[in-house]
């Protein structure tokens, strides 16, 4: 079984376009960045003269500066919004959001059910890969990057993998790069990679000697169905989840994420995991990944397997993105086949308002 590992082989920020001079953004935009900045303690100079090339399309007032100044952000920076603040005057104020409706509040099962769910969870995760079939699958990994740290994503490139999984491990092979076929090997693409989405990430979690800490922490509903959702904790000491840089450099963090487990079925429907307490002195000081999964059919029978991942990293204010998309499914054997054209990339799967009560065993 293979370690939960995610890879930053360079994570070179390729891009297509170049920023330009004079950057447009809005008020959601820039407040995102100096979120960030304060954040990561980032030097007040360089926020100052990024904050300098900007050109907003909304109203930014005093209060909302005044706010971040109150939060650490340095006086350079204060005066280039301020500065930035008189150029808006004339703008349109941002539109308030829209209400959210609120939600039915569900009381959380009692305690000894909470307990009995967990313990159902991991039986169920533990044995997982065990009961999966030899099969063959699609991955789709859209790559995307942004330097300016505003979540405005570049498009990198569209790598199309042949999946193996047999005999409980899985087999990588590149098959095209943005449309064009290649003899590359996986460990050879560069960039950001992740494994562990079909059975040993979530083995780890729930593994006795993770020591994973667990606590219930609320209702969610996905896809329309009711979920258990478990906060859960991992140590460094016990964590399995390796970051590397530039195959020169590696950290093995404590992580911490939440569970989604079907309140019928008692399979995990989600998992996120977030890398906590990263060395200061690590490139990478951001890294959480979200893998989702759904009843698909192999051959005449339904399994749950990995529908979606992302995975996100942040190096300084430059951002990486991968999303991954598993497809095709076929039952592993000398007929199976996949013609390998990329279909529409999958809609982001949100997390729904709880339903008013849980739905009825089938």
């Amino acid at each position: 079984m293979r370690p939960i590992r995610t890879c930053l082989l360079g994570l070179m920020v390729l891009l297509t376009t170049t920023v330009h001079a004079q950057m447009t953004v809005n008020l959601r935009q820039l407040s995102s960045f100096v979120e960030s900045s304060i954040k990561l303690k980032q030097d007040d100079r360089k926020v100052a003269d990024y904050i300098k090339k900007m050109k907003l399309t909304e109203q930014l007032d005093d209060e909302t500066i005044e706010n971040w100044q109150s939060k650490g952000l340095g006086y350079k920076s204060v005066t280039a919004l301020r500065e930035l603040a008189e150029t808006t005057k004339k703008l349109p104020k941002a539109a308030a959001p829209p209400p959210e409706p609120k939600p039915v509040v569900i009381p959380p099962p009692p305690q000894a059910e909470q307990q009995r769910v967990l313990e159902e969870v991991r039986k169920y995760a533990m044995g997982y890969s065990r009961r999966l079939p030899d099969f063959i699958c699609m991955q789709v990994t859209r790559r995307y990057a942004d330097p300016s740290g505003l979540e405005m994503w570049h498009p990198q490139d569209t790598i199309n993998e042949k999946l193996t999984y047999f005999e409980q491990k899985e087999k990588y092979e590149v098959v095209s790069i943005n449309g064009r076929f290649t003899d590359i090997s996986h460990d050879r693409l560069g960039g950001a990679s992740s494994s562990g989405e079909f059975g040993s990430m979530m083995k780890e979690i729930f593994d006795p000697e993770s020591e994973t800490k667990f606590e219930w922490q609320r209702w969610g509903t996905l896809k329309g169905r009711r979920q258990h959702v478990f906060a859960y904790n991992v140590s460094q000491a016990r964590s399995k989840w390796t970051i590397d840089y530039r195959k020169s450099m590696r950290i093995i963090p404590a992580y911490r994420g939440l569970i989604y487990a079907d309140a019928d079925y008692l399979t995990v429907t989600r998992i996120t995991l977030e890398a906590i307490n990263i060395p200061p002195d690590f490139p990478v000081q951001q890294a959480t990944e979200m893998l989702d999964y759904e009843f698909t059919k192999i051959g005449e029978t339904e399994h749950v397997l990995p529908l979606r991942a992302e995975v996100r990293m942040r190096e300084g204010r430059h951002l990486t993105k991968n999303v991954v998309e598993f497809r095709l499914y076929r039952k592993f054997g000398a007929e199976a086949t996949i013609k390998f054209d990329v279909p529409d990339a999958l809609p982001e799967e949100k997390e729904n308002p709880p339903a008013a009560a849980p739905a009825k065993k089938k």
